[in-house]
């Protein structure tokens, strides 16, 4: 609890700029390796090497304990004497030539990271980070285009790892220390003060009656709760709890209302206002204001879930699938008067955000209020024990994220040290052949393969890294690029043979794992184009003129529609689409091919204006249409 309570405190007096009132303002890396002395200890305390629930004698308990104080201990020496040493390691350039003393501490510090990294993120990351972080020690053996110039010293290469400003102190360490802190200690509040319960609550009396009302209360939820804890897995385990048996009740069959579940939960992550860490390292590797990166990801994420809406509408229509009674439903009333006030700081966090830019202050202000509100209203007020589980719980989240970080930020540090990075761009467009679309189907494999079986900042960053430069230099736009490789890294959540997010909803439902990961990915079916359209067009993320945002985001709207009718098979304003058991598959065909092109952006990318699009579309979906009226109307006269 100590280290948490300071590493807070220590993150307000850096970001309101306290030094100048006290007399002390410490260099950035100064309060980087603090907070690493606060951070990693408590990782190895969280994550201790004998897991709990796990039998053992007395004395080996004790000595596993006793390593663990000692490499806690050792984390502490290291980062405390490095500190001390860190306005010399800035103006003396020790970065490239650190005396040995640094060195050994450096060489401490890299193995701590090490074994915190794999503790929290388990062994494939640490896999990774281990071959990336030794990388500048035998570069030069291997082949074109890994070949580096020359080996790097152990002791040159470790001491880069942990004093330079581009590995461990590196972008996603410094996102965390500058921007994501804040955020996570909202999130952490907002659940522990009750704000998951009112969000779901607000979902029922909403829409919990409707036509297929608790699959859309899912989605409802679902993206609210996971937009502030960015944990796919967090998200459907707390949600899913409730929505699924509410989904089955209603006549849902259990892998649909898993996938259900599954595809909101991951959308969640890509919804704003916060969107997980990963956002915020994007932010900070495009050099934009985080405001940035909320504004381009609203319409795909606004797409992504009417997508999933429109489904869930079209299957509760052709299954006749009603609501819960309204009678069960809580007010609409009395759920906003008990829970106003989430809304209220909800309001101030967006506000601060995007129109006063204040993305680094916003989080604390918004859950000082938040915590003040909840005091001062009935219902959820905390006492001690609610404030040592609050402290406990912002606690294990900053250890855990803040050794992943680290960890992964030495991927970066391997890379920059050995000058890897511009020429690993320059071989993949050799590779490509300076075919785009070679060079996106090549990016988008590459983002889901790195997506799988680890967290999806992980993904990100290795490929920001290795990949991004490719594609922004073949003339594409650098805000969907890096969009396109968050989205892409998200789809393993929901597409087997890994599927971790519907896999884990199937544990809830009692369904088919397999079964509800090949749901999950008909209903998300449209996060795997819409990466492709907003790349192509950046229109879809607001790069563009107004009328050009308008346009693309319109025909997009009716694609959506379109295509949750094809894979659905039932069309609002229609009907059924199967009527006729030899005709319904040429109709889908249709109407699912009229949907891509609705939504498929024109440009010189695609050889196509947007107007030509949109005609082939109508010439191809018009008739397909209206040949599934006419049979509608016929078998309702019959």
């Amino acid at each position: 609890m100590t280290a948490t309570v300071i590493t807070v405190l220590l993150s307000i007096y850096m970001l309101f700029n306290l030094g100048h009132t006290f007399g002390y303002v410490p260099v950035d890396t100064q309060y980087f390796f603090i907070l690493l002395a606060l951070l990693l200890p408590l990782c190895l305390l969280v994550f201790p090497l004998r897991k709990a629930g796990k039998a053992g004698s007395h004395g080996t308990e004790r000595a596993l304990f006793g390593f663990d104080l000692l490499l806690m201990a050792a984390a502490v020496g290291a980062n405390v004497y490095l500190f001390t040493y860190a306005r010399d390691i800035v103006n003396l350039g020790w970065e490239w030539a650190a005396p040995t003393h640094i060195q050994i501490a450096s060489g401490i510090l890299w193995l701590l990271v090490l074994e915190a990294t794999r503790r929290a993120a388990g062994l494939s990351v640490v896999l990774i980070v281990l071959v990336f972080s030794t990388y500048p020690l035998y570069g030069e053996w291997l082949p074109d285009p890994l070949e580096t110039f020359e080996n790097e010293p152990f002791g040159k290469t470790v001491a880069y790892h942990a004093i330079s400003s581009e590995s461990i102190l590196g972008i996603p360490f410094r996102a965390f220390a500058n921007l994501v802190i804040g955020f996570l200690m909202f999130g952490v509040a907002l659940q522990h003060t009750g704000g998951g319960k009112f969000f779901i609550n607000l979902a029922f009396s909403l829409l919990g009656h409707v036509r297929g009302g608790p699959a859309k209360v899912a989605i409802f939820s679902s993206g609210l709760m996971g937009s502030m804890s960015g944990s796919v897995i967090t998200n459907v385990l707390t949600t899913g709890s409730l929505s699924i048996p509410a989904m089955k009740r209603t006549g849902f069959k259990a892998h649909y209302a898993a996938g259900v579940e599954a595809c909101a939960s991951t959308g969640g992550v890509l919804m704003p206002p916060i969107m997980g860490a990963t956002a915020f390292i994007m932010a900070i590797y495009l050099n934009v204001p985080y405001s940035e990166i909320i504004i381009a990801a609203a319409i795909p994420s606004f797409l992504y879930f009417f997508g999933l809406f429109m489904q869930i509408d079209a299957y509760a229509a052709w299954m006749g699938l009603k609501g819960l009674p309204r009678h069960e439903m809580p007010s609409v009333r009395e759920t906003i008067k008990e829970g106003w006030h989430y809304i209220f700081v909800f309001l101030l966090l967006v506000f601060m955000l995007l129109y006063l830019q204040r993305e680094a202050l916003a989080p604390y202000y918004a859950t000082a209020l938040l915590i003040v509100l909840n005091q001062v209203t009935p219902g959820n007020r905390w006492g001690w024990k609610e404030i040592e589980n609050f402290i406990t719980g912002v606690g294990r989240l900053f250890a855990e994220l803040a050794a992943i970080l680290a960890g992964i930020g030495m991927i970066v540090g391997a890379l920059s040290m050995t000058a890897k990075i511009s020429t690993l761009a320059n071989e993949l467009l050799s590779m490509a052949g300076g075919d785009i679309f070679l060079l996106l189907l090549m990016g988008a494999l590459a983002s889901f393969i790195m997506g799988i079986g680890v967290t999806v900042t992980v993904a990100y960053i290795i490929l920001a890294i290795t990949l991004a430069p490719a594609l922004t230099q073949s003339g594409l736009n650098p805000m969907a690029v890096h969009m396109f490789m968050l989205y892409w890294g998200m789809l393993s959540f929901i597409t087997p043979p890994v599927a971790l997010g519907a896999f884990a909803a199937a544990s809830l439902a009692g369904s088919n794992p397999m079964r509800t990961g090949f749901e999950a990915m008909r209903l998300g079916s449209v996060i795997y184009f819409i990466p492709f359209f907003f790349v192509l067009n950046p229109g879809l993320i607001m790069q563009g003129t107004v009328p050009q945002v308008l346009v693309v985001t319109g025909t997009a709207v009716v694609g959506v529609v379109l295509l949750a009718s094809a894979l659905q098979g039932y069309m609002i304003g229609v009907g059924k689409l199967t009527h006729h058991r030899m005709l319904q598959w040429p109709i889908r065909f249709a109407v699912g091919l009229a949907a891509l092109l609705f939504l498929a952006p024109g440009g010189e990318l695609t050889g196509y204006t947007h107007v030509e699009l949109v005609i082939a579309g109508l010439v191809i979906g018009l008739p397909a249409v209206a040949l599934a009226w006419i049979q509608a109307r016929s078998h309702a006269v019959a």
